[in-house]
Order: C-alpha cells, then sequence, then structure tokens
C-alpha cells in the first residue's frame, strides 16, 4: 500500500505539470491560470452547497431515529472532492467534481462502504462506545 501511495504521490503531480503546460501551450498561460482560479472557486462553492444539503439531510436522519450513514459516506466523498478542486490541476478537478456531484457519487460512495467493511470484517477498524 506504500508503494502504491508513493507511486501516485510522485505520478499525480508530474502529470497535472505536464497538462497545466500543454494546456498553457494551447490556450495561453493567463487563461490556463484563469481557469485553474475559476475551478477553485467553482468547487469551493460546489463543495460548500453540497456539504449543506448533506448536513440537512444528516440532521432529518438523526431527528427520525435513524443512523445517517449514507450521509456521511457522502460527507467524506464531498469532502475529498472539494479538497482536489481546490488543488490546481485539471487531473484532480475531474476526478474532485465526480466527487462532489451526487449523480456521479454513487460509484465513489460504495466503493468506500465495501472498503469500510472490509476493514471492519478483518478486524483492522474497530468502533468503540
Amino acid at each position: 500500500m506504500f508503494r502504491w501511495m508513493v507511486l501516485l504521490m510522485v505520478l499525480i503531480p508530474a502529470l497535472e505539470i505536464w497538462i497545466l503546460l500543454e494546456t498553457g501551450r494551447l490556450i495561453g498561460g493567463w487563461q490556463t491560470f484563469a481557469l485553474i482560479v475559476i475551478m477553485g472557486f467553482a468547487g469551493a462553492y460546489l463543495a460548500k452547497r453540497e456539504g449543506r444539503r448533506v448536513l440537512e439531510y444528516a440532521r432529518v436522519e438523526l431527528s427520525r431515529g435513524i443512523v445517517p450513514t449514507s450521509s456521511i459516506l457522502d460527507g467524506i466523498c464531498i469532502f475529498a472532492g472539494g479538497l482536489l478542486m481546490l488543488t490546481p490541476g485539471f487531473l484532480t478537478d475531474a476526478v474532485g467534481i465526480v466527487l462532489v456531484f451526487p449523480g456521479t457519487r454513487f460509484i465513489f460512495k460504495s466503493a468506500l462502504l465495501k472498503f469500510i467493511k472490509r476493514k471492519i470484517d478483518r478486524g483492522e477498524l474497530r468502533f468503540y462506545r
């Protein structure tokens, strides 16, 4: 797992820099810069909006006595997507958008749920009262 993390931490920034340079070459440096800034603000706005919606839904579930597991997973995805959209780069922005939008978030939510269940079954993740 550690090897994959190191590999991703080297390859993703290198790929982002290459994409930024190519985009700058194609549309210009200032336009690329403006696009990165706009994507950052749009990401912050979308993450804030979706986060509020999920928080309100979680409150409704809690008031009914239901554990808001789906809302918690949504919140994790929105938080991660918002962070990715705030980092400069088009690749991370694309993944961030997929994590923030409710129509595409379900892909990551199901993978996250499987990951958490697997960790619980192996005894690597415990909950205490």
